[in-house]
């Protein structure tokens, strides 16, 4: 064979091999959501009522507010002090008039932001008697959900429209919620003590990220949770955390925090439950038991986010399965995911239980009380933008619209995945997670690039408005500038 002929046939082997490893694996059967549907607020008439409330706050001064701001704090005061009773119903007339004036007042903090400090006091008090009230309502019951969503998530929305109108150095990076007793060890942490047991529940800054915060029937701000454990001889820390790269590992406080992290919510299970009186070390013990398990054995991530299978876990795993084990069932009220969307986008990337464990539902088990969140502006502004992007393109996703997965990048994504294989049986991490398919790397990584060419719209518009207008925009006029962004690049 010459030269020439040889060169043909490496030619046509590498066709023939880009050809079949180019091939497009069939799109996996669309599952069935869960039943029920998502909470919608269905208000945009009040937000642009609230918006042009804010407007006029600006207009007429600080002075000129005073007496109005003064007099919605004394009128929350009794609000709270109405809640702050053994039970509440969760179709209490007060709980409405409490989340009227909370957004409704927000409009006022938000001109004036010298009472900002009030105003976190307020919703956090809010969220803490909710949460105390919530012990005696059924959390799967829809009216029940509905209440406690829309005070605690409405809530924190509303508090951090303030904090983005707000100078900077207006609040703290650190606030501090309930003062829970515990007799765990501790470990100091950026201003604040963390426990032996404490769950940490934070927002990633991918798109997959903001896909798993929004992607449910009650859409939330975390997408990540982590256990936290400290040794009770050395006081070492360590935080048990499942990736979806690498499964289940133990990071060191630096590698936790290096990851990107746009929030972290600290919850801690409430020292007045049975079983914790019965043993204050519960939660030490819960994880000392998932640190020990990681250290034992090899834990794959969950893809299908399956809360009833031990064998792999997905992050929410890491703190239910430990609890379970000490007679503690977490996530009260489960998740759903209903919206056709949503489903189909999770089922991309291998989810078949679509009623689960989500990292975002776990703030409003009422077995656990808010110790302190960290955030600052910047951080909190992407976290707004990407959700708002999300929002929009999941929209377009009950709609119709697909993850595209090009066949002509299909050959070097599964060439990443072989070798990632190689590189799992030795141990190591590769391009591609264990257990995603290269169809779904693939999907990732076209999310992550549509997400990103529409975030950079977003942050250019919202720009122009700020010029404009003289103030951010609102949560709620990004994902209209997002859905407009989509709407043109479906039209283009």
């Amino acid at each position: 064979m010459n030269k020439r002929n040889l060169a043909k046939g490496i030619l046509a082997a590498a066709v023939i091999a880009f050809a079949l490893l180019s091939y497009p694996a069939p799109d996996p059967p669309v599952p069935v959501g869960a039943a029920g549907k998502p909470f919608t607020w269905k208000q945009d008439a009040t937000w642009n009522a609230l918006e042009k409330s804010f407007q006029e706050a600006r207009e007429i001064g600080c002075r000129g507010l005073e007496n109005r701001v003064g007099q919605g704090f004394g009128q929350a005061g009794q609000y709270l002090s109405a809640l702050d009773v053994p039970a509440v119903r969760p179709d209490s007339p007060v709980l409405a008039r409490l989340e009227t004036l909370t957004f409704s007042l927000g409009t006022g903090v938000a001109a004036c932001p010298e009472r900002l400090s009030d105003y976190v006091h307020l919703v956090t008090k809010t969220r803490s008697l909710l949460k105390r009230q919530s012990q005696g309502w059924d959390l799967n019951d829809a009216t029940a959900r509905d209440r406690l969503y829309r005070l605690m998530y409405g809530g924190r929305a509303a508090l951090e429209e303030v904090m983005l109108q707000a100078p900077a150095g207006s609040f703290p990076a650190l606030i501090k919620a309930d003062d829970v007793p515990s007799a765990t060890p501790s470990y100091a942490f950026q201003n604040g003590t963390l426990r032996s047991g404490d769950i940490l529940v934070s927002r990633g800054g991918a798109p997959t990220s903001a896909l798993i915060a929004r992607g449910n029937d009650y859409p939330g701000n975390f997408s990540h949770v982590a256990l936290f454990h400290v040794d009770e001889k050395t006081g070492e820390p360590g935080i048990i955390e499942s990736h979806i790269e690498m499964g289940v590992v133990v990071s060191t406080v630096e590698q936790y925090i290096k990851d990107k992290k746009l929030r972290i919510l600290v919850l801690r299970l409430r020292p007045d439950l049975p079983p914790m009186k019965d043993d204050p070390m519960l939660p030490h013990r819960a994880a000392k038991k998932a640190y020990e398990e990681t250290k034992r054995r090899h834990i794959p991530y969950d893809f299908e986010m399956d809360h009833q299978d031990p064998s792999r876990w997905f992050c929410s795993e890491v703190a239910s399965w430990a609890y379970r084990e000490w007679g503690v069932e977490l996530w009260k009220g489960t998740t759903r995911m209903s919206a056709p969307g949503v489903v189909r986008w999770l089922s991309y990337f291998g989810v078949t239980h679509f009623e689960t464990q989500a990292p975002a539902d776990l703030e409003y088990d009422p077995q656990l009380a808010v110790v302190a969140e960290w955030r600052d502006p910047e951080t909190l502004w992407h976290d707004h933008v990407d959700n708002a992007v999300v929002e929009a393109m999941l929209e377009g996703a009950d709609g119709g619209d697909a993850i595209p997965a090009p066949w002509w990048k299909l050959a070097a994504v599964r060439l990443a995945k072989g070798y990632s294989v190689v590189l799992n049986l030795f141990g190591g991490v590769g391009p591609v997670p264990e257990g995603m398919d290269a169809t779904a790397a693939l999907r990732n990584l076209e999310l992550s690039s549509l997400h990103e060419k529409m975030r950079a719209g977003v942050l250019e518009r919202a720009s122009a408005f700020e010029k404009r207008q003289g103030y951010r925009p609102p949560y709620w006029e990004l994902v209209r500038m997002a859905n407009e962004i989509r709407r043109e690049g479906r039209r283009g």
